[in-house]
């Protein structure tokens, strides 16, 4: 059964039908296999789809974004701040906290902080000790995890 919000719903079955937009957020597949069949996935549909997240019980009252990607053609169009306004509004009351792991881009640790989120702490050296091949974002080279965290 699939939950319709405001253009938001859940997606159950099938969730690598989505897996270019996850490797917007996520760049290696079998990163995105360690979360996405234990996490619940979203999409944001107008008039076809603009963004996806997975999220994750990280127990202790924490959700975790795992996954926040905006269709690059829409970014700078609110599509991600609705999809963060949507998990605060239908995880409150069930979690404390809201958390997303990211790297330390100019890109997306503004993004975050400017929808409430504050730095909480660093895993040094997740992005060359998990991934493959060198991430960068924004002409950054990401190295280390860097933990945002906002109260639901």
């Amino acid at each position: 059964m699939q939950k319709q919000t405001g253009g938001i719903r859940r997606v159950a079955e099938n969730k690598k039908e989505y897996l270019d937009l996850l490797l917007l957020a996520d760049e290696q597949e079998d990163m995105i296999d360690r979360y996405l069949e234990r996490g619940t996935m979203y999409i944001l549909e107008d008039n076809g789809v603009k963004a996806e997240c997975v999220v994750t019980n990280e127990r202790d009252g924490i959700l975790e974004i795992k996954n926040l990607a905006v269709a690059p053609e829409c970014q700078r169009r609110g599509y991600g701040r609705q999809m963060i306004r949507f998990l605060e509004e239908t995880y409150r009351g069930r979690y404390e906290i809201l958390q997303v792991g990211t790297g330390d881009s100019p890109l997306t640790v503004p993004f975050y902080e400017a929808c409430g989120f504050a730095r909480s702490h660093i895993i040094p050296g997740f992005f060359t000790e998990h991934y493959d091949h060198p991430i960068f974002e924004g002409g950054t080279l990401l190295t280390d995890m860097i933990y945002l965290r906002k109260k639901l």
